[in-house]
This record gives structure tokens, C-alpha cells and sequence, in this order.
């Protein structure tokens, strides 16, 4: 039987077994999207990256990524821990050019081997749902929503995947969130959102700029530990909403993971466009079997 190498990284952390785990198969010349997709499923994680040659002039090589469901543009951690295996394997400092459903976009790695993905152009729209059927959503209190919605109101925001960005006013309210996935996708799905960002500035660490939690059931993810792309969506947000009057911050640290036990940490830039950072670290390493393109059956690990 046909077998590929499969490692999982954990991303945004420098500790194994933190951070958000991802799938990365570092040669996926050859798989069609059925095999990929049930290698995601058997990775079992929120997403698995599967790096391929580029037929794309512009680009070094093209990912494309898989949830243990189905197939999404783009995704932040997937990539950050993908460099960082390819950084330990050998790739060296610099920029290169990696092509996504969203476009050939720029992953620089540093020297100390953190690793910066420029996002997509932002795009963002306030949406007018009620702070009712947020909070019975999210199962959180409806006035907590509104006491941190003064001057950033709900709005959906994207820098390559579009998340429904929800400010809340304490890291307690935070860390009570009870949400009824049913309700969190119907929510999601009826702003055109692949998920909610739900944040406060109520954060941990002195030097963070925020703690944030990723609800998105819909893409087969209930709760994400540390996702990269709502991450440059909801800095983009915060700059687009004047979050921090003029002095909006050179670098923001954004907390996530602790109510799932895999804390990690983003940091994003917004110069020259979004610039989501990260460091990376490779739990797992190993081979996987790949069934015949037309069979449907579960992988053996």
C-alpha cells in the first residue's frame, strides 16, 4: 500500500503539545482532493496542510488545506506550522512565495525561526444582528456584549476567511462562553462568516492586546485553539474601527487556546498589509497510508 509522510506541528508555541495542532504533508504531488480529505479526517485535527508543487509562476509551492470535513481557502496556523517544518528541515531564512485558493501570498522566515504570513487585502462589513441571538448563541450575557460594543460594534471581517468578530467586555464572561453550536452555525452562516471570533482586551499576560476564543462548527471546527486568520481579521478590525484612537499598536499579541488546554500566542503586524507571526513546533512524525483514489475507507495511521 501507498504511503505519505504526515507530521503534526504544533503552531503559535515553542512547547510541544500547546499551541494549535496542524497536519502537514510535505509532498502532496499526486493526491487527488478524495485521498486529502481522508487524511484530514483521519488527522482528526482542525486543519491538515498538503504542500504541492506550483504550476503558478509567482509561487515557490501551493498548499492546499483540509478540516476533517471539507476544504477551506485558507488557514493561518496550517501555515505557520508548515514553514516551521520546513524551516526544520532545512529552508532557510527568507521570503518565499506560497500559492492558496486566495492568491500567492508572502510567508517570510526569520532567523530565529518564527514565521510571517501576509494575509489577504482586508474586507470588512458591520452586519446588524441583534446582541440578543449573539448571546444566546455564544451562551454568554447579552449585556457583557453590549458593554464592550461602545465604539467596535459586530462586524464581519476578512483577511482570507470571513469571521463574525464579537467584543466582550471580561476574560470571566470570555472563559464562561457556553455556546450552542447549532446556533453558532445557523448565526455564522446567516452573516456569511465561516466562524465567530469572540474577544476580549481583558487579557492574561501584561503585554497581550487580547484574549480570544474561535467558534466555527460549521467548517467541522467547534472550537479552534489558536487560529491565525481570525487573528488578522480581528486586527484588521480593530484598526478599521480606531480600536486604539491613533496609537493602534506596531505588534499585538493575541492570546488563545487556554479554555481547551493548548494555549498559544499570535503576534500581527499591520505593515505592508496584514503580517500574522509565529513560531512552530513538531509534536508528531511519521507515515500514513493512502487509499486508491476511489476507495472510501478509513486510513490506517
Amino acid at each position: 500500500m501507498e504511503t505519505t509522510r504526515i507530521v503534526q506541528v504544533d503552531a503559535f508555541t515553542d512547547e510541544p503539545l500547546s499551541g494549535n495542532p496542524a497536519g502537514v504533508v510535505p509532498d502532496a504531488d499526486g493526491l487527488s482532493d478524495d485521498q486529502m480529505q481522508s487524511i484530514a479526517a483521519e488527522m482528526a485535527v482542525s486543519e491538515t496542510a498538503f504542500l504541492r508543487s506550483s504550476d503558478d509562476p509567482e509561487a515557490d509551492r501551493r498548499v492546499s488545506y483540509f478540516t476533517p470535513t471539507q476544504e477551506v481557502d485558507l488557514c493561518g496556523h496550517a501555515t505557520i506550522g508548515s514553514f516551521a517544518h520546513l524551516h526544520d528541515e532545512g529552508l532557510e531564512p527568507g521570503t518565499t512565495a506560497l500559492e492558496t485558493n486566495v492568491g500567492v501570498l508572502e510567508i517570510e522566515v526569520g532567523e530565529d525561526g518564527t514565521v510571517w504570513m501576509t494575509q489577504d487585502e482586508p474586507r470588512i462589513r458591520e452586519v446588524d444582528v441583534g446582541y440578543d441571538r449573539v448571546a444566546d448563541a455564544l451562551g454568554v450575557s447579552q449585556a457583557a456584549l453590549e458593554g464592550a460594543s461602545d465604539d467596535i460594534p459586530l462586524a464581519v471581517s476578512s483577511t482570507g476567511l470571513p469571521f463574525l468578530i464579537v467584543p466582550i467586555t471580561y476574560l470571566s464572561d470570555l472563559g464562561d462562553a457556553d455556546p450552542d453550536m447549532n446556533a453558532v452555525e445557523e448565526l455564522a452562516d446567516s452573516v456569511d462568516a465561516t466562524g465567530i471570533y469572540l474577544f476580549t482586551f481583558d487579557a492574561l499576560g501584561r503585554d497581550s492586546t487580547l484574549h480570544g476564543r474561535m467558534f466555527a462548527p460549521g467548517a467541522g471546527v467547534p472550537e479552534d485553539p489558536v487560529t491565525g486568520t481570525a487573528s488578522g481579521a480581528v486586527a484588521a478590525y480593530l484598526d478599521r474601527f480606531g480600536a486604539f484612537d491613533d496609537d493602534f499598536p506596531e505588534e499585538l499579541r493575541l492570546e488563545q487556546g487556554h479554555y481547551v488546554d493548548r494555549p498559544g500566542l499570535v503576534r500581527v503586524r499591520l505593515e505592508n498589509g496584514v503580517r500574522v507571526g509565529g513560531r512552530g513546533v513538531t509534536a508528531l512524525d511519521g507515515t500514513i497510508a493512502v487509499p486508491d483514489d476511489e476507495e472510501d475507507e478509513i486510513l490506517e495511521a
